[in-house]
């Protein structure tokens, strides 16, 4: 089978193999389409069972790049790259290198943090390839993207409440979030202030000591948080969680989370329609980080705007949620075609302007 005959290839541009013998570089970019802009997109590093495994990852990701930066009103396309390491192989070697592939495709695509690379990584690539986001120095750094990612999620959440319930408010609502990394944590927060009852699951145990001396989250095991009765789920770990077995599983009104492609096929986004489950679509709300990180790029930075465009998050979701309901399809279904009409409009442009010449 060739990559063109893989089940993810969704008609990328360009999928980039990358070693290096010495640092034990494996790495894979993937550049979905640049119709908007340079594709841009964080680097996983993740201990990948197969390779295989990896580039069905790199290639879902990459697509929901195009569509995320398309809807968040962003002049990129989609990108994504992944280490195939343990994090434990971790090291600036290892970085050099892959920060020296990232380099050869002369801004073509633009990276930073995702899964297992934080700042301190970013810092280290940016000493081998200006193409990188989510600075934490040099005379324009945007930051840790984490906040800026759960507040946008937080958002969505507020909106998927409004639709489902009549009310944004979170006082009393009880929510399960599946994982307290960095984003995770700050989602959390962000409910516990705004009053709701926090159920946690993290598959490190210090993570959810945490969440529950400070925000009084009850902790759960890792598989049984599906259970768990609750008014929101938020997937903020690893995608594809959301297969057959854990929608039957869920009891939730909501799933508005921070993690990546949660849906494990399209088909899932029916199945949560059936069942009544109201899906706030990942890429939709999970943006912020990526509008912040966009300051690395433009050379600029304002984070009042930033916030601004954070907060927005809320009536895109809003309207997607809204056509969902009224027209009776999957709200991943509506915000695939509301990402669509962006990219064709702008390649419509493109077209006209090389027939004019």
């Amino acid at each position: 089978m060739t990559i063109f005959d893989h089940r993810e290839f969704a008609g990328h541009e360009r999928v980039v193999y990358c070693s290096d013998e010495p640092t034990g570089l494996r790495a894979i970019i993937a550049i979905h389409d640049r119709i908007l802009g340079p594709a841009v997109g964080g680097c996983r590093l993740y201990p990948y069972p197969t390779e295989d495994a990896a580039l069905a990852d790199v290639l879902r990701l990459s697509k929901g790049m195009t569509y995320k930066n398309a809807l968040a009103g962003l002049p990129f396309g989609g990108g994504k790259s992944v280490i195939i390491a343990d994090p434990g192989a971790k090291t600036p070697a290892l970085l050099r290198a892959f920060a020296e592939a990232v380099d050869r495709l002369q801004g073509e695509y633009w990276t930073g943090e995702d899964v297992n690379i934080g700042t301190a990584d970013v810092e280290i690539m940016a000493q081998h390839t200006r193409y990188m986001m989510g600075r934490a120095s040099g005379a324009v750094h945007s930051g840790d993207p984490s906040p800026f990612t759960a507040a946008g999620c937080f958002a969505g959440m507020q909106a998927a409440l409004q639709q489902v319930f009549g009310t944004d408010k979170l006082d009393g609502r009880r929510v399960a979030i599946q994982g307290l990394g960095n984003v995770g944590y700050c989602l959390a927060r962000l409910v516990a202030d705004a009053g709701g009852k926090l159920v946690v699951s993290d598959v490190r145990s210090d993570h959810c000591d945490r969440a529950k001396r400070e925000f009084g989250a009850l902790i759960v095991a890792p598989d049984a948080i599906f259970d768990e009765s609750c008014d929101v789920f938020a997937p903020c770990a690893l995608g594809g969680l959301l297969d057959q077995d854990v929608v039957k599983r869920l009891r939730a009104r909501i799933v508005c989370g921070a993690a990546n492609n949660q849906l494990a096929t399209p088909g899932i986004g029916h199945q949560l329609l059936e069942r009544g489950i109201t899906y706030a679509p990942d890429y939709v709300v999970n943006a912020g980080g990526m509008l912040n990180a966009s300051g690395d790029f433009f050379g600029k930075y304002d984070v009042d705007e930033v916030w601004r465009r954070v907060r927005a998050i809320r009536g895109t979701t809003a309207r997607v949620l809204e056509t969902a309901s009224r027209e009776h399809r999957p709200p991943h279904e509506i915000a695939d075609a509301m990402a669509q009409a962006v990219i064709n409009e702008r390649r419509l442009q493109i077209t006209q302007a090389r027939a004019a010449d």
